[in-house]
């Protein structure tokens, strides 16, 4: 098959999260910086005169209905395009692995599909079809990582509030797989259960997440609402997470809902050593 282009989809991080208590219509507000990395799914998109939207993957078995198939419908009913689309998604990222990894695919193939029927992907249609599709495609869509290569942004509301800032770049990121597949549902379910009980986790005010993203990485106080219910459930995370630390992460924390866990490096030989070491237990990736 050939294709009319190839589209990156790269995994994010969130360096903090942190997770309010429900709202009264069942969703939660978080409050976190988000990172684009140079580690990404790649999609290599056809388009085709029958209007609908055709998905393979030879890494994993996708439902029928999918992101990007829901993208493609949330934009067609946006925009009443009259062409379809095969796509060919390499995918890379761990499904469940707090990366955000379907949304950034949702995100990359709202771009080639704009790009394709030469329409301007302005901020209002970017927003109604990640309306549709996913909180985090928000993310993608408003970092600058289209424009720029590499994303970074505040983030809240639920998820849909996204202020985007200059990404620092001195950073390395090792990323350990535990070989666990948590639901964001189930993370959130956990959550609330938690905060039923009167657990808090600690984490520095929203005003203060860009002094201290920009600051010393020693003095980082981001923590994940996550991650203490989600290790207590699945201890292999804790597991991961420990090593990480001992093999000299400067800090270390669980992606997202999870069961990534990453640590971030001021050093880059530092970070290449622990990977060294890491991948002797675990399943890693070594990416800025």
């Amino acid at each position: 098959m050939s294709f009319d282009m190839c589209i990156p989809a790269p995994a994010k991080v969130n360096i903090g999260l942190r997770v309010l208590k429900k709202r009264a219509d069942g969703f939660h507000n978080i409050e976190s910086i988000f990172q684009t990395l140079d580690f990404s799914d790649e999609l290599r998109i056809h388009r085709i005169p029958q209007k609908k939207c055709v998905v393979s993957c030879a890494q994993m078995l996708l439902p029928l209905e999918n992101t990007l198939t829901k993208t493609y419908s949330a934009f067609c009913a946006e925009t009443n395009i009259d062409f379809g689309v095969e796509i060919e998604l390499n995918k890379v990222l761990p499904a469940g692995g707090g990366l955000g990894g379907g949304s950034s695919d949702g995100a990359s193939l709202l771009k080639g599909l704009a790009d394709l029927a030469e329409i301007q992907l302005t901020d209002s249609l970017a927003d109604a079809v990640a309306e549709k599709v996913g909180s985090d495609v928000f993310f993608f869509l408003h970092s600058g990582f289209f424009q720029k290569g590499r994303g970074c942004a505040l983030v809240s509301g639920r998820g849909e509030i996204v202020e985007a800032i200059e990404p620092r770049t001195d950073l390395s990121f090792l990323l350990v797989f535990p070989g666990v597949h948590s639901s964001t549902k189930e993370a959130y379910s956990l959550v609330d259960k938690a905060y039923e009980s009167g657990l808090e986790v600690s984490c520095p005010d929203f005003s203060e997440l860009k002094r201290f993203y920009y600051g010393l990485i020693g003095a980082w106080k981001f923590a994940n609402s996550f991650t203490p219910v989600l290790i207590n459930k699945y201890p292999l995370i804790g597991q991961a997470l420990r090593d990480v630390l001992e093999c000299g992460a400067d800090w270390a924390d669980m992606s997202g809902s999870g069961a990534t866990v990453f640590g971030v490096f001021k050093s880059e030989a530092d970070a290449k050593k622990a990977a060294l070491k890491c991948q002797k237990k675990w399943k890693c990736v070594l990416t800025h």
